[in-house]
């Protein structure tokens, strides 16, 4: 399987509205992408997939999006990281 992508991951900054974000770069399962939450002060957190979010576009090759779900939602505050983690 060839990935002609080199970007693994997108950084995007939380509003405290804003639900679904995007990203660049496929993906072959959802469970391919690694969704993490970076505080202001630098801490990380790891979400998990359909508790914290869901996964479209598994398989697209243009990328897709995730959706936070009711009450995760990234603040102000924070970042949200999602890293391609396609496993060897």
């Amino acid at each position: 399987m060839t990935i002609s992508s080199t970007v693994v991951r997108q950084l995007t900054a939380g509003d405290g509205s804003t639900t679904n974000f995007t990203y660049p770069f496929k993906i072959f399962a959802d469970s391919d992408l690694k969704v993490i939450i970076r505080s202001s002060t630098g801490t990380e957190t790891t979400k998990t997939i359909t508790t914290h979010y869901t996964v479209a576009g598994a398989g697209d090759a243009s990328g897709g999006s995730i959706t936070f779900t009711s009450g995760n939602t990234p603040t102000a505050t924070e970042t949200v990281v999602m890293i391609r983690e396609v496993p060897q």
